[in-house]
Parts: structure tokens; C-alpha cells; sequence
């Protein structure tokens, strides 16, 4: 009978209880992506001030481990994952953002703070080196007892190299907070620490957010400008490549109809220009000016046509161009065989 009486007792939950489960169980079904954050060691006021930082673009919600297990594990549909990071001082983020952003975000909230005695360090504490601006006195040999490097230089003491006094995971003595109170040296972030994030099915580490978003977009670029070198240099046409290849196609087009001497219209004054150019080169080898037509006398060799910048964008056509360029230069500067279509031409230009 007690027995029984017991286990009625236990399997009741009181109704605020009841109520915060099901507050959260709403706020972690609406939003996409939900985290859970490290809020140890965050000052009240700077802790408000964070929430106020991401209202509209993620929401904060504290609660009991106990309760927040409980509405994860209600939920399922893969939140359940989630509960091993619930532990210690957390809580809930959840945003419509996706997780990269919502990781970017909370590490930019981040601000320094002084660390206390007695604290671990995230990091190498290094005192760098230059003037405290401390006048001489007792202090430099506290810096000194700490591990770093200093002496009275110019009446003040200094810091002769930068010195690491305390590696990541060493624990802060007294000593230490002293001299780096004095220097003004705040060698962590606080903030809020994103432990992990479910979104869209999949569950995220801080390690898999941590991205360099300016490399990430340079690889992206490379990648996209390789592609469409690909899809030029294999004449593969797609919306973003067609006009390139149209123009090259052009280009080719053209250069082939001047090798040819083809009559077309589009052609033809670039014909005109190429024999008069030819034409021009050979009268400015004739020594006798009485050989040459009024026209032709004091004529001087034309320079060779300056290469047309190429237009932004086109780096595709690097390859395939140059071999282009290669052919054109060799027409304009006049080939063999063009020499003799040049004398045939004043051949039939003197009878």
C-alpha cells in the first residue's frame, strides 16, 4: 500500500513544471535551427545585453537541465541529440538563421574580460613587450616573479620582449591576476559558447562552424572561374559562358577570313588595311623613289598595331586567344606567303 502510494507520488509532476516543458517544447519547434549554449561565468547585465544583441535574428531561453531534457526528448525528431550537451550553466538558442550564421553571430558578440585566480586559461596569456607606464617601484618584480621579461628603462618600467606567463589550460594565481589587472590585459571572451546546433536534420560541432567565410568565398570564386574556363576552353555553352564563346567564335571567325583573304563585308576593311599595310612595308624598302608612284614616295614602314587590352572577365579565352593573337600577329607582320600576295598586288597595281 505505501509502496503504491510512493510511485503515484513520484509519477507526479507539478503543473509550473508541466507548463515550462511545454513552453519549450514550443520554442524548440519554432525555429529551424536550435542550439545549446554555455552561459557559465556571464555577468547578469552582460548576459541581457546579448539577448538584446540577437532579438530578431535568434531568441534565448533558460531553464532547468531537468526540464529542458525533458522537452528535447518530448520533441524527438532528432532534438533528442541535443541532450548531451545539456550540463552545467545553459541554455537554449534558437534562430531561423542557419547554423554558420548563428556560430558567426555569437562569436562576434564575444567581448574581453579580465580573468580571476583560480580560473583556467583559454588560451597563452602573453604580456607583450613595450612600456607599462608604470613608474618605477615594486612592480617590476612582480612582472618579473610572473615570468616575464622587465626592467626600469627611461624612468619606467618595461617590458623587454613579449613573454608568455601562463600557458592555455593553466590555472591563474593571484600574482598573476594582479600584474595583468594593472596592465590592463583582459585575456579572455566572455560569451555565449555555442556547444552544438541541430538544424534541418543534421547536428553541428563548433569545429564544423568554424569558418573562414573570406577564404570560403575565395574557393568559391577559384571554383566557379575554373568552371568557366572549362565550359569556354570546351566550347560547352551555358547562360553565363555563351556570350564569351559567341565572341570567340567571332573572333575566330574573323581571324580566319583575314588568313583566307575572304571577301566578306565584315572583313573586308580589315583587308583593305592589311594590304595597304603590306604595300606600305614593301615601298619603304625601295631605295629608287622614281620606281615608287607619287603616292608611295617617303612612305615609311607602318608600326605594328598595338595588341588590344582584353576585356575584363575573359580569362578564359587566355589559351585558345593567345594561339589566336599568334596567327594575327603573323598575318600583320606579314608572313612569306603574304609578301608574295603584296608583290602580286603591285604587280597588278604598275601593269
Amino acid at each position: 500500500m505505501s509502496g503504491s502510494s510512493s510511485a503515484r507520488r513520484t509519477d507526479t509532476i507539478p503543473e509550473w513544471k508541466r507548463e515550462e516543458v511545454g513552453e519549450l517544447v514550443e520554442f524548440l519547434e519554432g525555429y529551424q535551427s536550435v542550439g545549446v549554449v554555455d552561459v557559465a561565468g556571464i555577468p547578469s547585465r552582460q548576459l541581457q545585453s546579448m539577448r538584446r544583441d540577437l532579438h530578431g535574428s535568434a531568441e534565448l531561453r533558460m531553464s532547468r537541465n531537468t526540464l529542458t531534457v525533458r522537452a528535447l526528448e518530448e520533441v524527438d525528431d532528432g532534438l533528442e541529440e541535443l541532450v548531451d550537451y545539456v550540463s552545467g550553466q545553459v541554455a537554449l538558442v534558437g534562430t531561423n538563421d542557419n547554423p554558420f550564421g548563428l556560430y558567426q553571430q555569437l562569436e562576434a558578440s564575444k567581448t574581453p574580460a579580465p580573468i580571476s585566480a583560480g580560473e583556467v586559461a583559454p588560451n597563452d596569456i602573453v604580456i607583450p613587450e613595450g612600456d607599462t607606464g608604470v613608474d618605477p617601484g615594486p612592480f617590476v618584480g612582480e612582472l618579473q616573479q610572473v615570468g616575464a621579461a622587465a626592467r626600469i628603462m627611461d624612468g619606467s618600467i618595461h617590458v623587454t620582449e613579449d613573454s608568455k606567463v601562463l600557458e592555455a589550460g593553466g590555472t591563474v594565481s593571484a600574482e598573476l591576476e594582479g600584474v595583468l589587472s594593472e596592465l590592463g590585459i583582459e585575456p579572455k571572451e566572455v560569451g555565449l559558447d555555442l556547444r552544438g546546433v541541430f538544424s534541418e536534420g543534421v547536428l553541428f560541432e563548433p569545429d564544423e562552424l568554424e569558418i573562414d567565410v573570406d577564404e570560403y568565398r575565395a574557393d568559391i570564386e577559384s571554383a566557379a572561374a575554373a568552371a568557366r574556363n572549362l565550359s569556354v576552353n570546351a566550347s560547352y555553352p551555358t547562360a553565363g559562358t555563351a556570350g564569351t564563346l559567341l565572341a570567340k567564335a567571332a573572333g575566330e571567325a574573323k581571324a580566319l577570313g583575314l588568313f583566307a583573304a575572304i571577301e566578306d563585308p565584315d572583313v573586308l576593311p580589315d583587308l583593305v588595311a592589311k594590304a595597304d599595310a603590306q604595300v606600305r612595308a614593301l615601298a619603304s624598302q625601295v631605295d629608287d623613289e622614281e620606281a615608287l608612284p607619287e603616292e608611295l614616295r617617303g612612305v615609311e614602314a607602318p608600326e605594328p598595331a598595338a595588341a588590344e587590352p582584353a576585356d575584363d572577365g575573359d580569362e578564359a579565352e587566355s589559351e585558345s586567344d593567345d594561339e589566336d593573337d599568334a596567327e594575327t600577329d603573323a598575318d600583320d607582320d606579314g608572313t612569306d606567303d603574304d609578301d608574295d600576295d603584296g608583290a602580286e598586288g603591285l604587280g597588278a597595281m604598275f601593269g
